[in-house]
């Protein structure tokens, strides 16, 4: 797994509200957004991981992304978490199914896996936000 420190991470870029449907004129003020913020809610409990895979790609998780991770959340049912299932890192839908936990792919070619009483996992954290190179 390759982690990037959000902490290192200090960028303010132009930021622009645009509608894409509609052409406009170019807007008057232009802002600023700190990536760092945005990215980075809860310091020193954030980091990024690069997704390997396609199990999540109909949550517009697709190989080769940024997925930033927040361990400062409590995961609940439907969040997209990253953790570890039985000694391999993973990154699926968290659902509770009656008394069972189940991590589903977001990928039809997949199957949801049911967390036993004797499964090896734990949660690292909830994915947040996603960073795609969209030339790919």
């Amino acid at each position: 797994m390759e982690a990037l420190k959000l902490s290192e991470l200090n960028m303010t870029l132009p930021f622009f509200d645009i509608n894409t449907g509609i052409p406009s004129p170019a807007p008057d003020e232009i802002a600023e957004i700190d990536l760092s913020r945005t990215l980075h809610p809860n310091p020193g409990a954030s980091f990024i991981i690069r997704v390997k895979g396609d199990s999540m790609s109909a949550a517009n998780i697709p190989d080769g992304c940024l997925a930033v991770v927040d361990r400062a959340l409590k995961p609940s049912t439907g969040d997209i978490i990253a953790g570890v299932l039985d000694g391999e890192f993973t990154i699926k839908r968290l659902v509770k199914a009656g008394r069972h936990w189940v991590l589903h792919p977001e990928n039809p070619f997949y199957k949801p896996f049911v967390i036993a009483e004797d499964t090896e996992f734990q949660v690292w954290g909830v994915v947040t936000a996603v960073i795609v190179d969209i030339r790919k």
